[in-house]
This record gives C-alpha cells, structure tokens and sequence, in this order.
C-alpha cells in the first residue's frame, strides 16, 4: 500500500510490468491519493487486511502503537545480511527509529530540501529581485497581487500558495517552514535547559501574525484550508499565484508543466530561492529528516521468518541500482539514455505511452523507492529532459541545499516517540494544526489561539513533554 500523488497506474503497464519482469515476481500495489492517507493508514492498521509492506510515517501513533503491539517486524538486527537493505546514514535511520527501534526500511531523502518556487516572469514584471529575507518576501507578495503580473487588467492573482496540509503540526508543512524562519524550535527545541514543542514559543506566534497579516491582505490563495494538495501547481502554472514553499524538486514539477504545455519560454517562468533570513539578519533554514515515510513489514501478513527473508530479498533487489532507476526513472532505452556516465536525459518526450511511464514514475513508484535520487550505486542519475533550464535549476538546487544546511535547525524530539504521544495522540495531534488554520483564516483570535495551545497541554502535551525529555535523556550520546 502505497501513496499516489496522481492517476493511478494501470497494473499491466508497461512500468509495472518491467518491475515485474526484473524481480520475477508479481506485484499488487493498493494505491491511495496522499490526502487520504494518513486516514486509509489509520483504518488499515485496525483492520485484519493490512498488506504485507506498507509505506507509512514511522511516527504515526497508529503505527507505533501496532508496531509496538507486534504488528510489525522490528527489523533491527536483521538487515546485515541484506546489502542494500542496510542503513546507508545513521542520524536519518535514528531518526526514523521508534527510540532506537527500526520497524521499516527509510525511504532515503535530502536532508535539507525546502525551497520557495517563484513565477520568475511575474517577478520581472513588478520590478522586485528575488527575495532574501521575509520582508522582501512579503513585498514580492504584496506586488504579485495588487501590480497584475499576469497583464489581464484584472485583480485576480496572489502572491503565495498553500494547499490543504494532510498532516500534523511540525509535518513540513509551509507554515512549519515560515515559522523555522522566525526562529521557532523544528517540532522539538530546547528552550532554558528543556525540550519543548516548537508551537509554545513567541517565535511560533510571531511567525503565524505574520502570515495571517498576508492572508487577511489577500496575498494568500482564499482556499487554503481546503485546496487538494494534489493540484498545488495548478495555480502557479495557470497564473493565479507565484510563489510555493515546498521541497526543491517542485520547481522541475512545474518546469515540466510549462515545457509540457509547449511554451518555447518555459526557462524563464520558474525561479528558485532557499530559506529566509528573518528581520534581524539572522537565518534558520528548515530541514527535514533525512527520510520520507518507511516501507514497513506487517506481521499480519508475512507471519514466518522464511516469509520475512523473502520479502525483505525481493525489496533488496528493488534497492539495487538497477531497481531504484527503474523505480525513478523508468525504463532505459525507453524513457531515458545514459549521458556522459552519470545522468539520465530523457527521450521520446513527445510519445505519450513514453509520457504515461514518466508520470507512472513521479506520481506513484517513486514511493517504493528507498534511495535517493542521487545515491543510486554512486552515480547521479536524475531523470529530467535535456536544456539548459533543467540544467541550472538542478545545479541550483545543490547549492541551495548545500547552504541552507549551514543554517538546519534540527528536530531534536524526532528519534524518540512518548508513549503518551501514543495513548494520547488520536485527541491531541490535530489541535495545533487545526488552530493554526482556523486562526489564519479568520474563525478564531489570537487569544483562542493560545487557549488550544494550552487544551494540546491540558489534554495530555504536558506528560507528552516530560516523556520526550526523558526519552532524550535516554538516547545514546
């Protein structure tokens, strides 16, 4: 059971059936849009259905909790045997571990990747340089709604676009991004001596003043609460809004819906910034776990030792190179040729059925891969069409990456899951989240706002927030 981030495939395409083909086996993918997921996972994981390999948020307290119970096999110290099975990064598999457990295999990821995806076009026509701080991110705004970028005469565009986030509080959200720029903790933060959660701090209300000033102002897409994020390029592309803050690879996304679409100016629609120094100079650039989501083993399904060695076998042999490019980019010789050793351009871009296998790559079996797009057996193979655009944004976001990382401000609570979290988080992990949403949009103040902050605590936050101190204190140094 999967995530899918658009059409499902059809299980006897041709992507499907090279997998296929190279593992000698068949394979049944439950395929589910990922604004639904975290709600299928919860169903699934109470139900007597679960499917033999899941990918899931190894945090989820649903998972956690069965993973606890024996849903799940602890995989801990079997993978030695498994060699592209084990552990290529040790902070992203702690982090990804339930307090030093493994039960799933993380899907490798950049582990500093957040990035804001610009209309470059809309910023040449209002006259504004690409922003560096928060400040010259609000003015870029403020000009992408009231100066008509897009030339039709009418006030109709916004500057930022946000989309209806599935997950929780501190779930790399773009409010979590503006907020990090603020100085707010990243989930977790230690604050006088203690670990604290990142939304009990000035810096997280500062933060969320801020963006409510832009959305009240009209420089914030008016569906926020509600737009799919499956469809969070639509309005960048069609030119009602200008900016995202998402990973870095979404401005390819959206370079390949521009080239797609046949403008020949496709170069000079999408521009690329990293993260934001606040007002006073200082920056803190937001990072991620170094994982997305982990390919776990359910005991339901897979109930024997030999069952276990045969799966974990054929997700090894997924794991190869040979596997993971298959996975990312498709098929050689059809969607793709080697160039000078080490990337991958593509070709018969103009073929739909070659299209069909591109999107059946970057909506939906690049969740089952769990190495990164530049950890494939050394070589950097990336899946994206020739020409300099590609080239720069590519080259572009290394940088990005390489900088902000300098400025990380880690999650220090992400290794360790309070049972309390647990026991309590079906009742307390949407509160903030929630709020957060309901503030922004209007339907409720400032003081409200605080109030839920207290009701997370009242209602069990405050044991959650003793036990990840203690669990911390725990962890190996």
């Amino acid at each position: 059971m999967s995530k899918l981030f658009g059409t499902a495939p059809e299980p006897t395409g041709e992507l499907q059936q090279a997998i296929e083909k190279f593992l000698g086996k068949k394979l049944k993918v439950t395929w589910v849009p990922n604004a639904e997921y975290t709600e299928k996972i919860n169903v699934t994981l109470a139900s007597d259905n679960i499917p033999q390999v899941v990918v899931v948020d190894p945090h989820l307290p649903a998972f956690v909790k069965a993973a606890q119970a024996g849903a799940f096999w602890d995989l801990t110290d079997k993978l030695d045997k498994y060699p592209n099975l084990k552990p290529a990064n040790a902070q992203a598999a702690l982090n990804s571990s339930i307090n030093g457990k493994t039960y799933g295999l993380y899907r490798m990821r950049p582990l500093l990747r957040s990035a804001i995806v610009i209309r470059k076009d809309w910023l040449e026509k209002v006259g504004l340089k690409e922003p560096e701080t928060v400040e010259d991110f609000y003015q870029v705004a403020k000009a992408f709604a009231e100066k008509d970028p897009d030339g039709n005469g009418k006030k109709d565009t916004y500057g930022l676009i946000i989309p209806k986030w599935p997950g929780n509080y501190a779930s790399a959200s773009p409010y979590d991004v503006i907020e990090t720029w603020f100085g707010a903790p990243n989930g977790w933060g230690e604050r006088n001596g203690k670990v604290v959660p990142g939304f009990d701090t000035p810096e997280f209300l500062e933060a969320n003043k801020w963006l409510k000033k832009m959305v009240d102002e009209g420089l914030v897409n008016p569906d926020f609460a509600t737009l799919d994020s499956a469809k969070w390029n639509e309005p960048f592309f069609h030119g009602r809004g200008g900016m995202i803050i998402d990973v870095n690879i979404r401005s390819r996304q959206v370079l390949d819906l521009f080239k797609d679409s046949g403008d020949k100016d496709y170069g000079n629609k999408v521009a690329m910034v990293g993260n934001l120094k606040r007002a006073d100079g200082q920056k803190f650039s937001y990072p991620f776990t170094g994982y997305a989501d982990s390919l776990a083993i359910s005991k339901q399904s897979v109930r024997t030792e030999a069952e276990l060695d045969n799966v974990l076998k054929t997700l090894d042999k997924l794991a190869t190179k040979e596997g993971q490019v298959l996975l990312q980019n498709g098929i050689e010789g059809r969607n793709f040729k080697v160039e000078n050793g080490d990337t991958a351009a593509l070709i018969n871009e103009d073929d739909p059925a070659v299209k069909t296998v591109q999107d059946n790559v970057d909506d939906a079996f690049i969740q089952l891969s769990t190495k990164g797009t530049m950890d494939i057996g050394g070589i950097a193979y990336m899946r994206v069409p020739s020409g300099e655009a590609y080239k720069n944004m590519i080259k572009l976001q290394n940088e990005l990456m390489a900088e902000d990382l300098k400025t990380a401000v880690h999650n220090v609570g992400l290794p360790v899951v309070a049972p309390a979290a647990i026991e309590k988080g079906p009742q307390i992990d949407k509160i903030v989240s929630d709020a957060r949403v309901k503030y922004l949009s209007g339907a409720m103040t400032e003081e409200q706002f605080k109030g839920e902050i207290k009701r997370w605590y009242d209602g069990g936050g405050t044991q959650v927030t003793t036990e990840v101190n203690d669990l911390l204190a725990k962890l190996p140094k």
